[in-house]
């Protein structure tokens, strides 16, 4: 086997079950795929994925220099270490991708080159624009970040939003997240659920995922068909008691976070999502690659990228959501749709590699 000479590192926190988290796995084999050596680096222990044996993993921990004063002055020298990390334990990289606001903020202040930020969310809805005091003030910080290094965003909705609210301060292009098709279709074999006949959700119980907007609309329809929650997080006692309150609790199951949600998906009449702020919503192109029916809010980023127009509800609109589940209830073919295949690992991986050499001509 030819000795691999190119180093990719992409950094992220950690490796909780999150999208951002699963995209970075699944890049990486991308990476892999081009002949790449890839690094993984984290800075928080938690690991909730089974990891791909094919990349290399590191953790090198933020919290002991959360005992440095100052936030700057923190970051500045963890950067430092990152930066001594990387290149001592791992060698000088062909492209460096951070990936959520920790590693950005850090790798603000790193001096590696063929660096690029990693955009997942729409920021002005993130970071809440409208509802801050001092939105200038905000807006200047992230300004500075940005502007560092190129940026890719994980849809044009992002894109649009990054540009709209900061400016044209760095190269920017729109590289969606990988879909690894094959391994999807592969790990939805590994089980048949017990459940039949259901409505599957997946996302973590947090509020931009709009579980209480799921879940009032769905006490509207007829429930001709039992609602599977999949995920977990902060928001699971406000969406247990919700559940009672809707007199729900024969008809919705939380099923909890699943490393392998796959095979629930590839089982379910259709797959709903009720988001009113997403980046690029793998939930739904994994389900695309599953052939599984899909329902989804227009939220600003990412449905409407990947949906027909009929597959689409307004945000926020519980009538009109309970709407669109009765009709997919009914009826769940209407709303299929096809996959992508640009979306591939090795494609993504190979967008990322032209926009760099791009910008650094």
């Amino acid at each position: 086997m030819n000795k691999r000479t190119k180093i990719a590192v992409l950094v992220i926190n950690c490796l909780q079950g999150g999208g951002a988290e699963r995209s970075v796995l699944t890049l990486g084999q991308g990476f892999y795929d081009l002949g790449y050596d890839v690094h993984v680096l984290r800075f928080k222990p938690l690991v909730e994925y089974d990891l791909n044996s094919n990349l290399n993993y590191h953790l090198l921990r933020f919290k002991p220099y959360k005992l440095i004063p100052g936030v700057a002055r923190r970051h500045k020298i963890f950067a430092r270490a990152v930066d001594n990390y990387i290149l001592n334990k791992i060698g000088q990289p062909d492209i460096v991708l951070s990936n959520l606001e920790r590693p950005d903020n850090i790798f603000r202040y790193s001096q590696l080159s063929n660096v690029a930020y990693v955009i997942h969310s729409t920021l002005s809805l993130y970071y809440k624009f409208s509802q801050v005091n001092d939105i200038d003030k905000l807006k200047s910080k992230l300004k500075d970040i940005y502007s560092q290094h190129p940026c890719v965003c994980v849809s044009d909705g992002v894109r649009d939003d990054f540009i709209h609210h900061l400016g044209d301060i760095t190269p920017i292009k729109t590289i969606n997240n990988p879909i690894d098709r094959d391994g999807i279709q592969e790990l939805a074999k590994a089980f048949v659920p017990e459940y039949q006949n259901y409505i599957i959700h997946v996302g973590s119980f947090k509020e931009a995922k709009r579980h209480d907007i799921l879940l009032k609309a769905y006490a509207k329809t007829d429930q001709s068909l039992p609602l599977l929650l999949l995920g977990q997080g902060k928001l699971k006692s406000d969406i247990e008691q919700l559940i009672t309150d809707l007199d729900l609790t024969d008809k919705v199951k939380l099923l909890g976070f699943h490393k392998n949600s796959y095979p629930y998906v590839k089982h379910a009449q259709f797959e709903v999502m009720t988001s009113n702020r997403e980046g690029f919503p793998m939930v739904l192109a994994e389900a695309l690659a599953l052939g599984t029916p899909i329902i989804s809010t227009d939220c600003q980023s990412g449905p409407k990228e990947m949906l027909p127009e009929q597959n689409l509800m307004p945000v926020d609109d519980i009538d009109a959501i309970a709407d669109k589940l009765s009709q997919a209830m009914k009826n769940s073919n209407q709303f299929y749709a096809t996959f992508d295949e640009s979306l591939l690992p090795k494609e993504i991986a190979k967008q990322y590699l032209a926009f760099l050499k791009e910008v650094s001509n």
